[in-house]
């Protein structure tokens, strides 16, 4: 088939482009005829958190990639339906959607495009409740989900979040196992490379650093580890990097933190991985994580908060642990009730055979359950 995937892709960085990337060779693998329509602007630089949303890395092989979208553009949004529908004339169209923001836009290149082109429209979508909310989301989660066939979700908490919406076919299926970065290295020679002794206990927060991944959590919970446990904080910051680096000075954490507070490029991040013992995610809400599959790529077992979907694919003491979250009266997480937890758990993992829970994690059938050619093969089979 002619595949359209509309989504951010090169040069643009993050975790949704590199699935876009991989999901694009896969499908082409497939027999298909893939292209992917990206942004040219995919937010203006006063709504984005972060330093830069571009990398300088060199472009995925055999992909082809458009750069034509403007978020913020109306006339570019009729422009580039129209482009979509005569140059590619697709059978299949596939949009990422995971912010609200970007609806107007995306939905309105849908709408367009059905008028000119007969394709099935699967709206791919990471999230459908944003985690940090703004008074415009629901009316345009609403516009977007509209222009949409069918859909493929990756937890069952948005397919839940899904259904408050729309009654249209939808199927839920895992986020696939990362497979874009060079494979994991001696455990030894990654903490060599950065400067951590070999014989100490090491945790890795990994990826941008935003409220909702409560690093809160992790930093109030390191005063209550009994064994020597470190943490290798590995990310930019989206948000305010002082309140973090505040309450490290105020926890008195500097002996206990590595701080790598930058984006790390995509063929560093194996070093990363290689180095730690685990990975936590004490998110305080979640749909999925693509750092949960770029962990169990490199067969690193997982510490998280039993929050959203994000539990929903851990294999409790198999593939790593899931902490409980204790909420208050106002139903909001009680963080320093919830950082005991997390420092029991932590403590807990330690106890256990994490080197069996890295066999299992990588044993073939382990990963071919998350492999690209079964999500694939659930997004084609959509259209029937």
């Amino acid at each position: 088939m002619r595949i359209v995937i509309i989504g951010p892709a090169h040069p643009l960085r993050g975790g949704i482009a590199d699935f876009n990337h991989a999901l694009a060779q896969e499908l082409q693998q497939q027999g298909h005829t893939v292209h992917i329509v990206s942004f040219s602007l995919q937010y203006p630089n006063f709504l984005f958190p972060g330093k830069t949303q571009y990398t300088d890395a060199p472009p995925p092989k055999n992909l082809t990639i458009y750069t034509k979208i403007n978020s913020t553009s109306p006339l570019n949004w009729a422009k580039t339906a129209k482009w979509i529908a005569k140059e590619l004339n697709p059978e299949l169209v596939i949009t990422r959607f995971w912010i609200p923001f970007l609806a107007p836009a995306l939905g309105t290149i849908l709408k367009i495009l059905r008028k000119k082109s007969k394709a099935h429209y699967i709206g791919l979508c990471d999230n459908i409740i944003p985690h940090e909310k703004r008074f415009f989301d629901t009316t345009f989660t609403r516009y977007f989900l509209k222009q949409c066939d069918s859909f493929v979700v990756m937890s069952q908490q948005v397919l839940q979040d899904l259904r408050t919406f729309t009654n249209k076919p939808a199927v839920c299926t895992p986020h696939p196992i990362y497979n874009i970065y060079q494979p994991r290295i001696d455990k030894n020679e990654a903490r060599k490379l950065l400067n951590i002794p070999e014989n100490e206990k090491i945790l890795l927060f990994f990826g941008f650093i935003r409220k909702y991944k409560g690093l809160d959590i992790l930093l109030e919970a390191l005063p209550h580890l009994k064994n020597e446990i470190k943490l290798l904080l590995a990310g930019e910051f989206y948000g305010n990097e002082e309140y973090y680096l505040q309450k490290i000075e105020q926890l008195k954490l500097k002996d206990k933190i590595y701080l790598h507070t930058h984006f790390i490029p995509q063929d560093k991040v194996h070093v990363y991985f290689s180095a730690c013992d685990t990975v936590v995610q004490p998110y305080l809400s979640a749909t999925q994580s693509g750092v949960s599959q770029v962990a169990y790529f490199f067969g690193k077992p997982m510490i998280v908060t039993d929050v959203g979907g994000l539990s929903e694919i851990v294999e409790h003491k198999k593939t790593g642990l899931v902490c409980p979250v204790i909420y208050t009266q106002e139903h909001k997480i009680d963080l320093p009730k919830t950082a005991i937890n997390l420092a029991n758990t932590i403590e807990q993992f330690y106890t256990l055979s994490y080197l069996s829970m890295e066999n299992y994690i990588l044993s073939d059938k382990f990963q071919h359950k998350y492999s690209w050619e079964n999500f694939a093969k659930q997004l084609i089979d959509m259209i029937n």
